[in-house]
């Protein structure tokens, strides 16, 4: 498990019902370090969601926003530099994996929710 390595959530949401929500609870209960990102400006657990990018210190990426919204995170995302991205089921982007390898930068299409519980994280 990657302790407090800061993980940074786009399209966090306060809709307890989205995954971006229940992974921001699940990762706060593993005790890691969130920085939510999403449309509108909210709470979720302990963490205020933002609606700007921070500029540095994320370790891991977790998207949550489909490939068709993902363009204008593609090059903040690359400038933070971080050691993965992880592309949960429905935001799989091939174009975007292929250009974080490119720049050294670990893609993984998995669930955030299942790397947590089975100790993958």
């Amino acid at each position: 498990m990657t302790e407090n390595k800061r993980t940074l959530v786009i399209g966090a949401s306060e809709n307890p019902e989205r995954y971006s929500n229940i992974a921001i609870h699940m990762l706060r209960e593993y005790k890691q370090a969130v920085i939510a990102v999403g449309q509108k400006t909210g709470k979720v657990a302990d963490v205020a969601i933002e609606k700007e990018m921070p500029k540095s210190g994320i370790h891991t990426v977790t998207l949550y926003v489909s490939a068709k919204n993902q363009n204008d995170f593609i090059a903040p995302i690359l400038a933070l530099k971080p050691e993965r991205v992880i592309f949960n089921p429905g935001t799989e982007n091939s174009e975007f994996q292929a250009e974080l390898r490119a720049q050294g930068i670990e893609p993984i299409e998995a669930c955030t929710l299942v790397m947590l519980r089975t100790g993958q994280y």
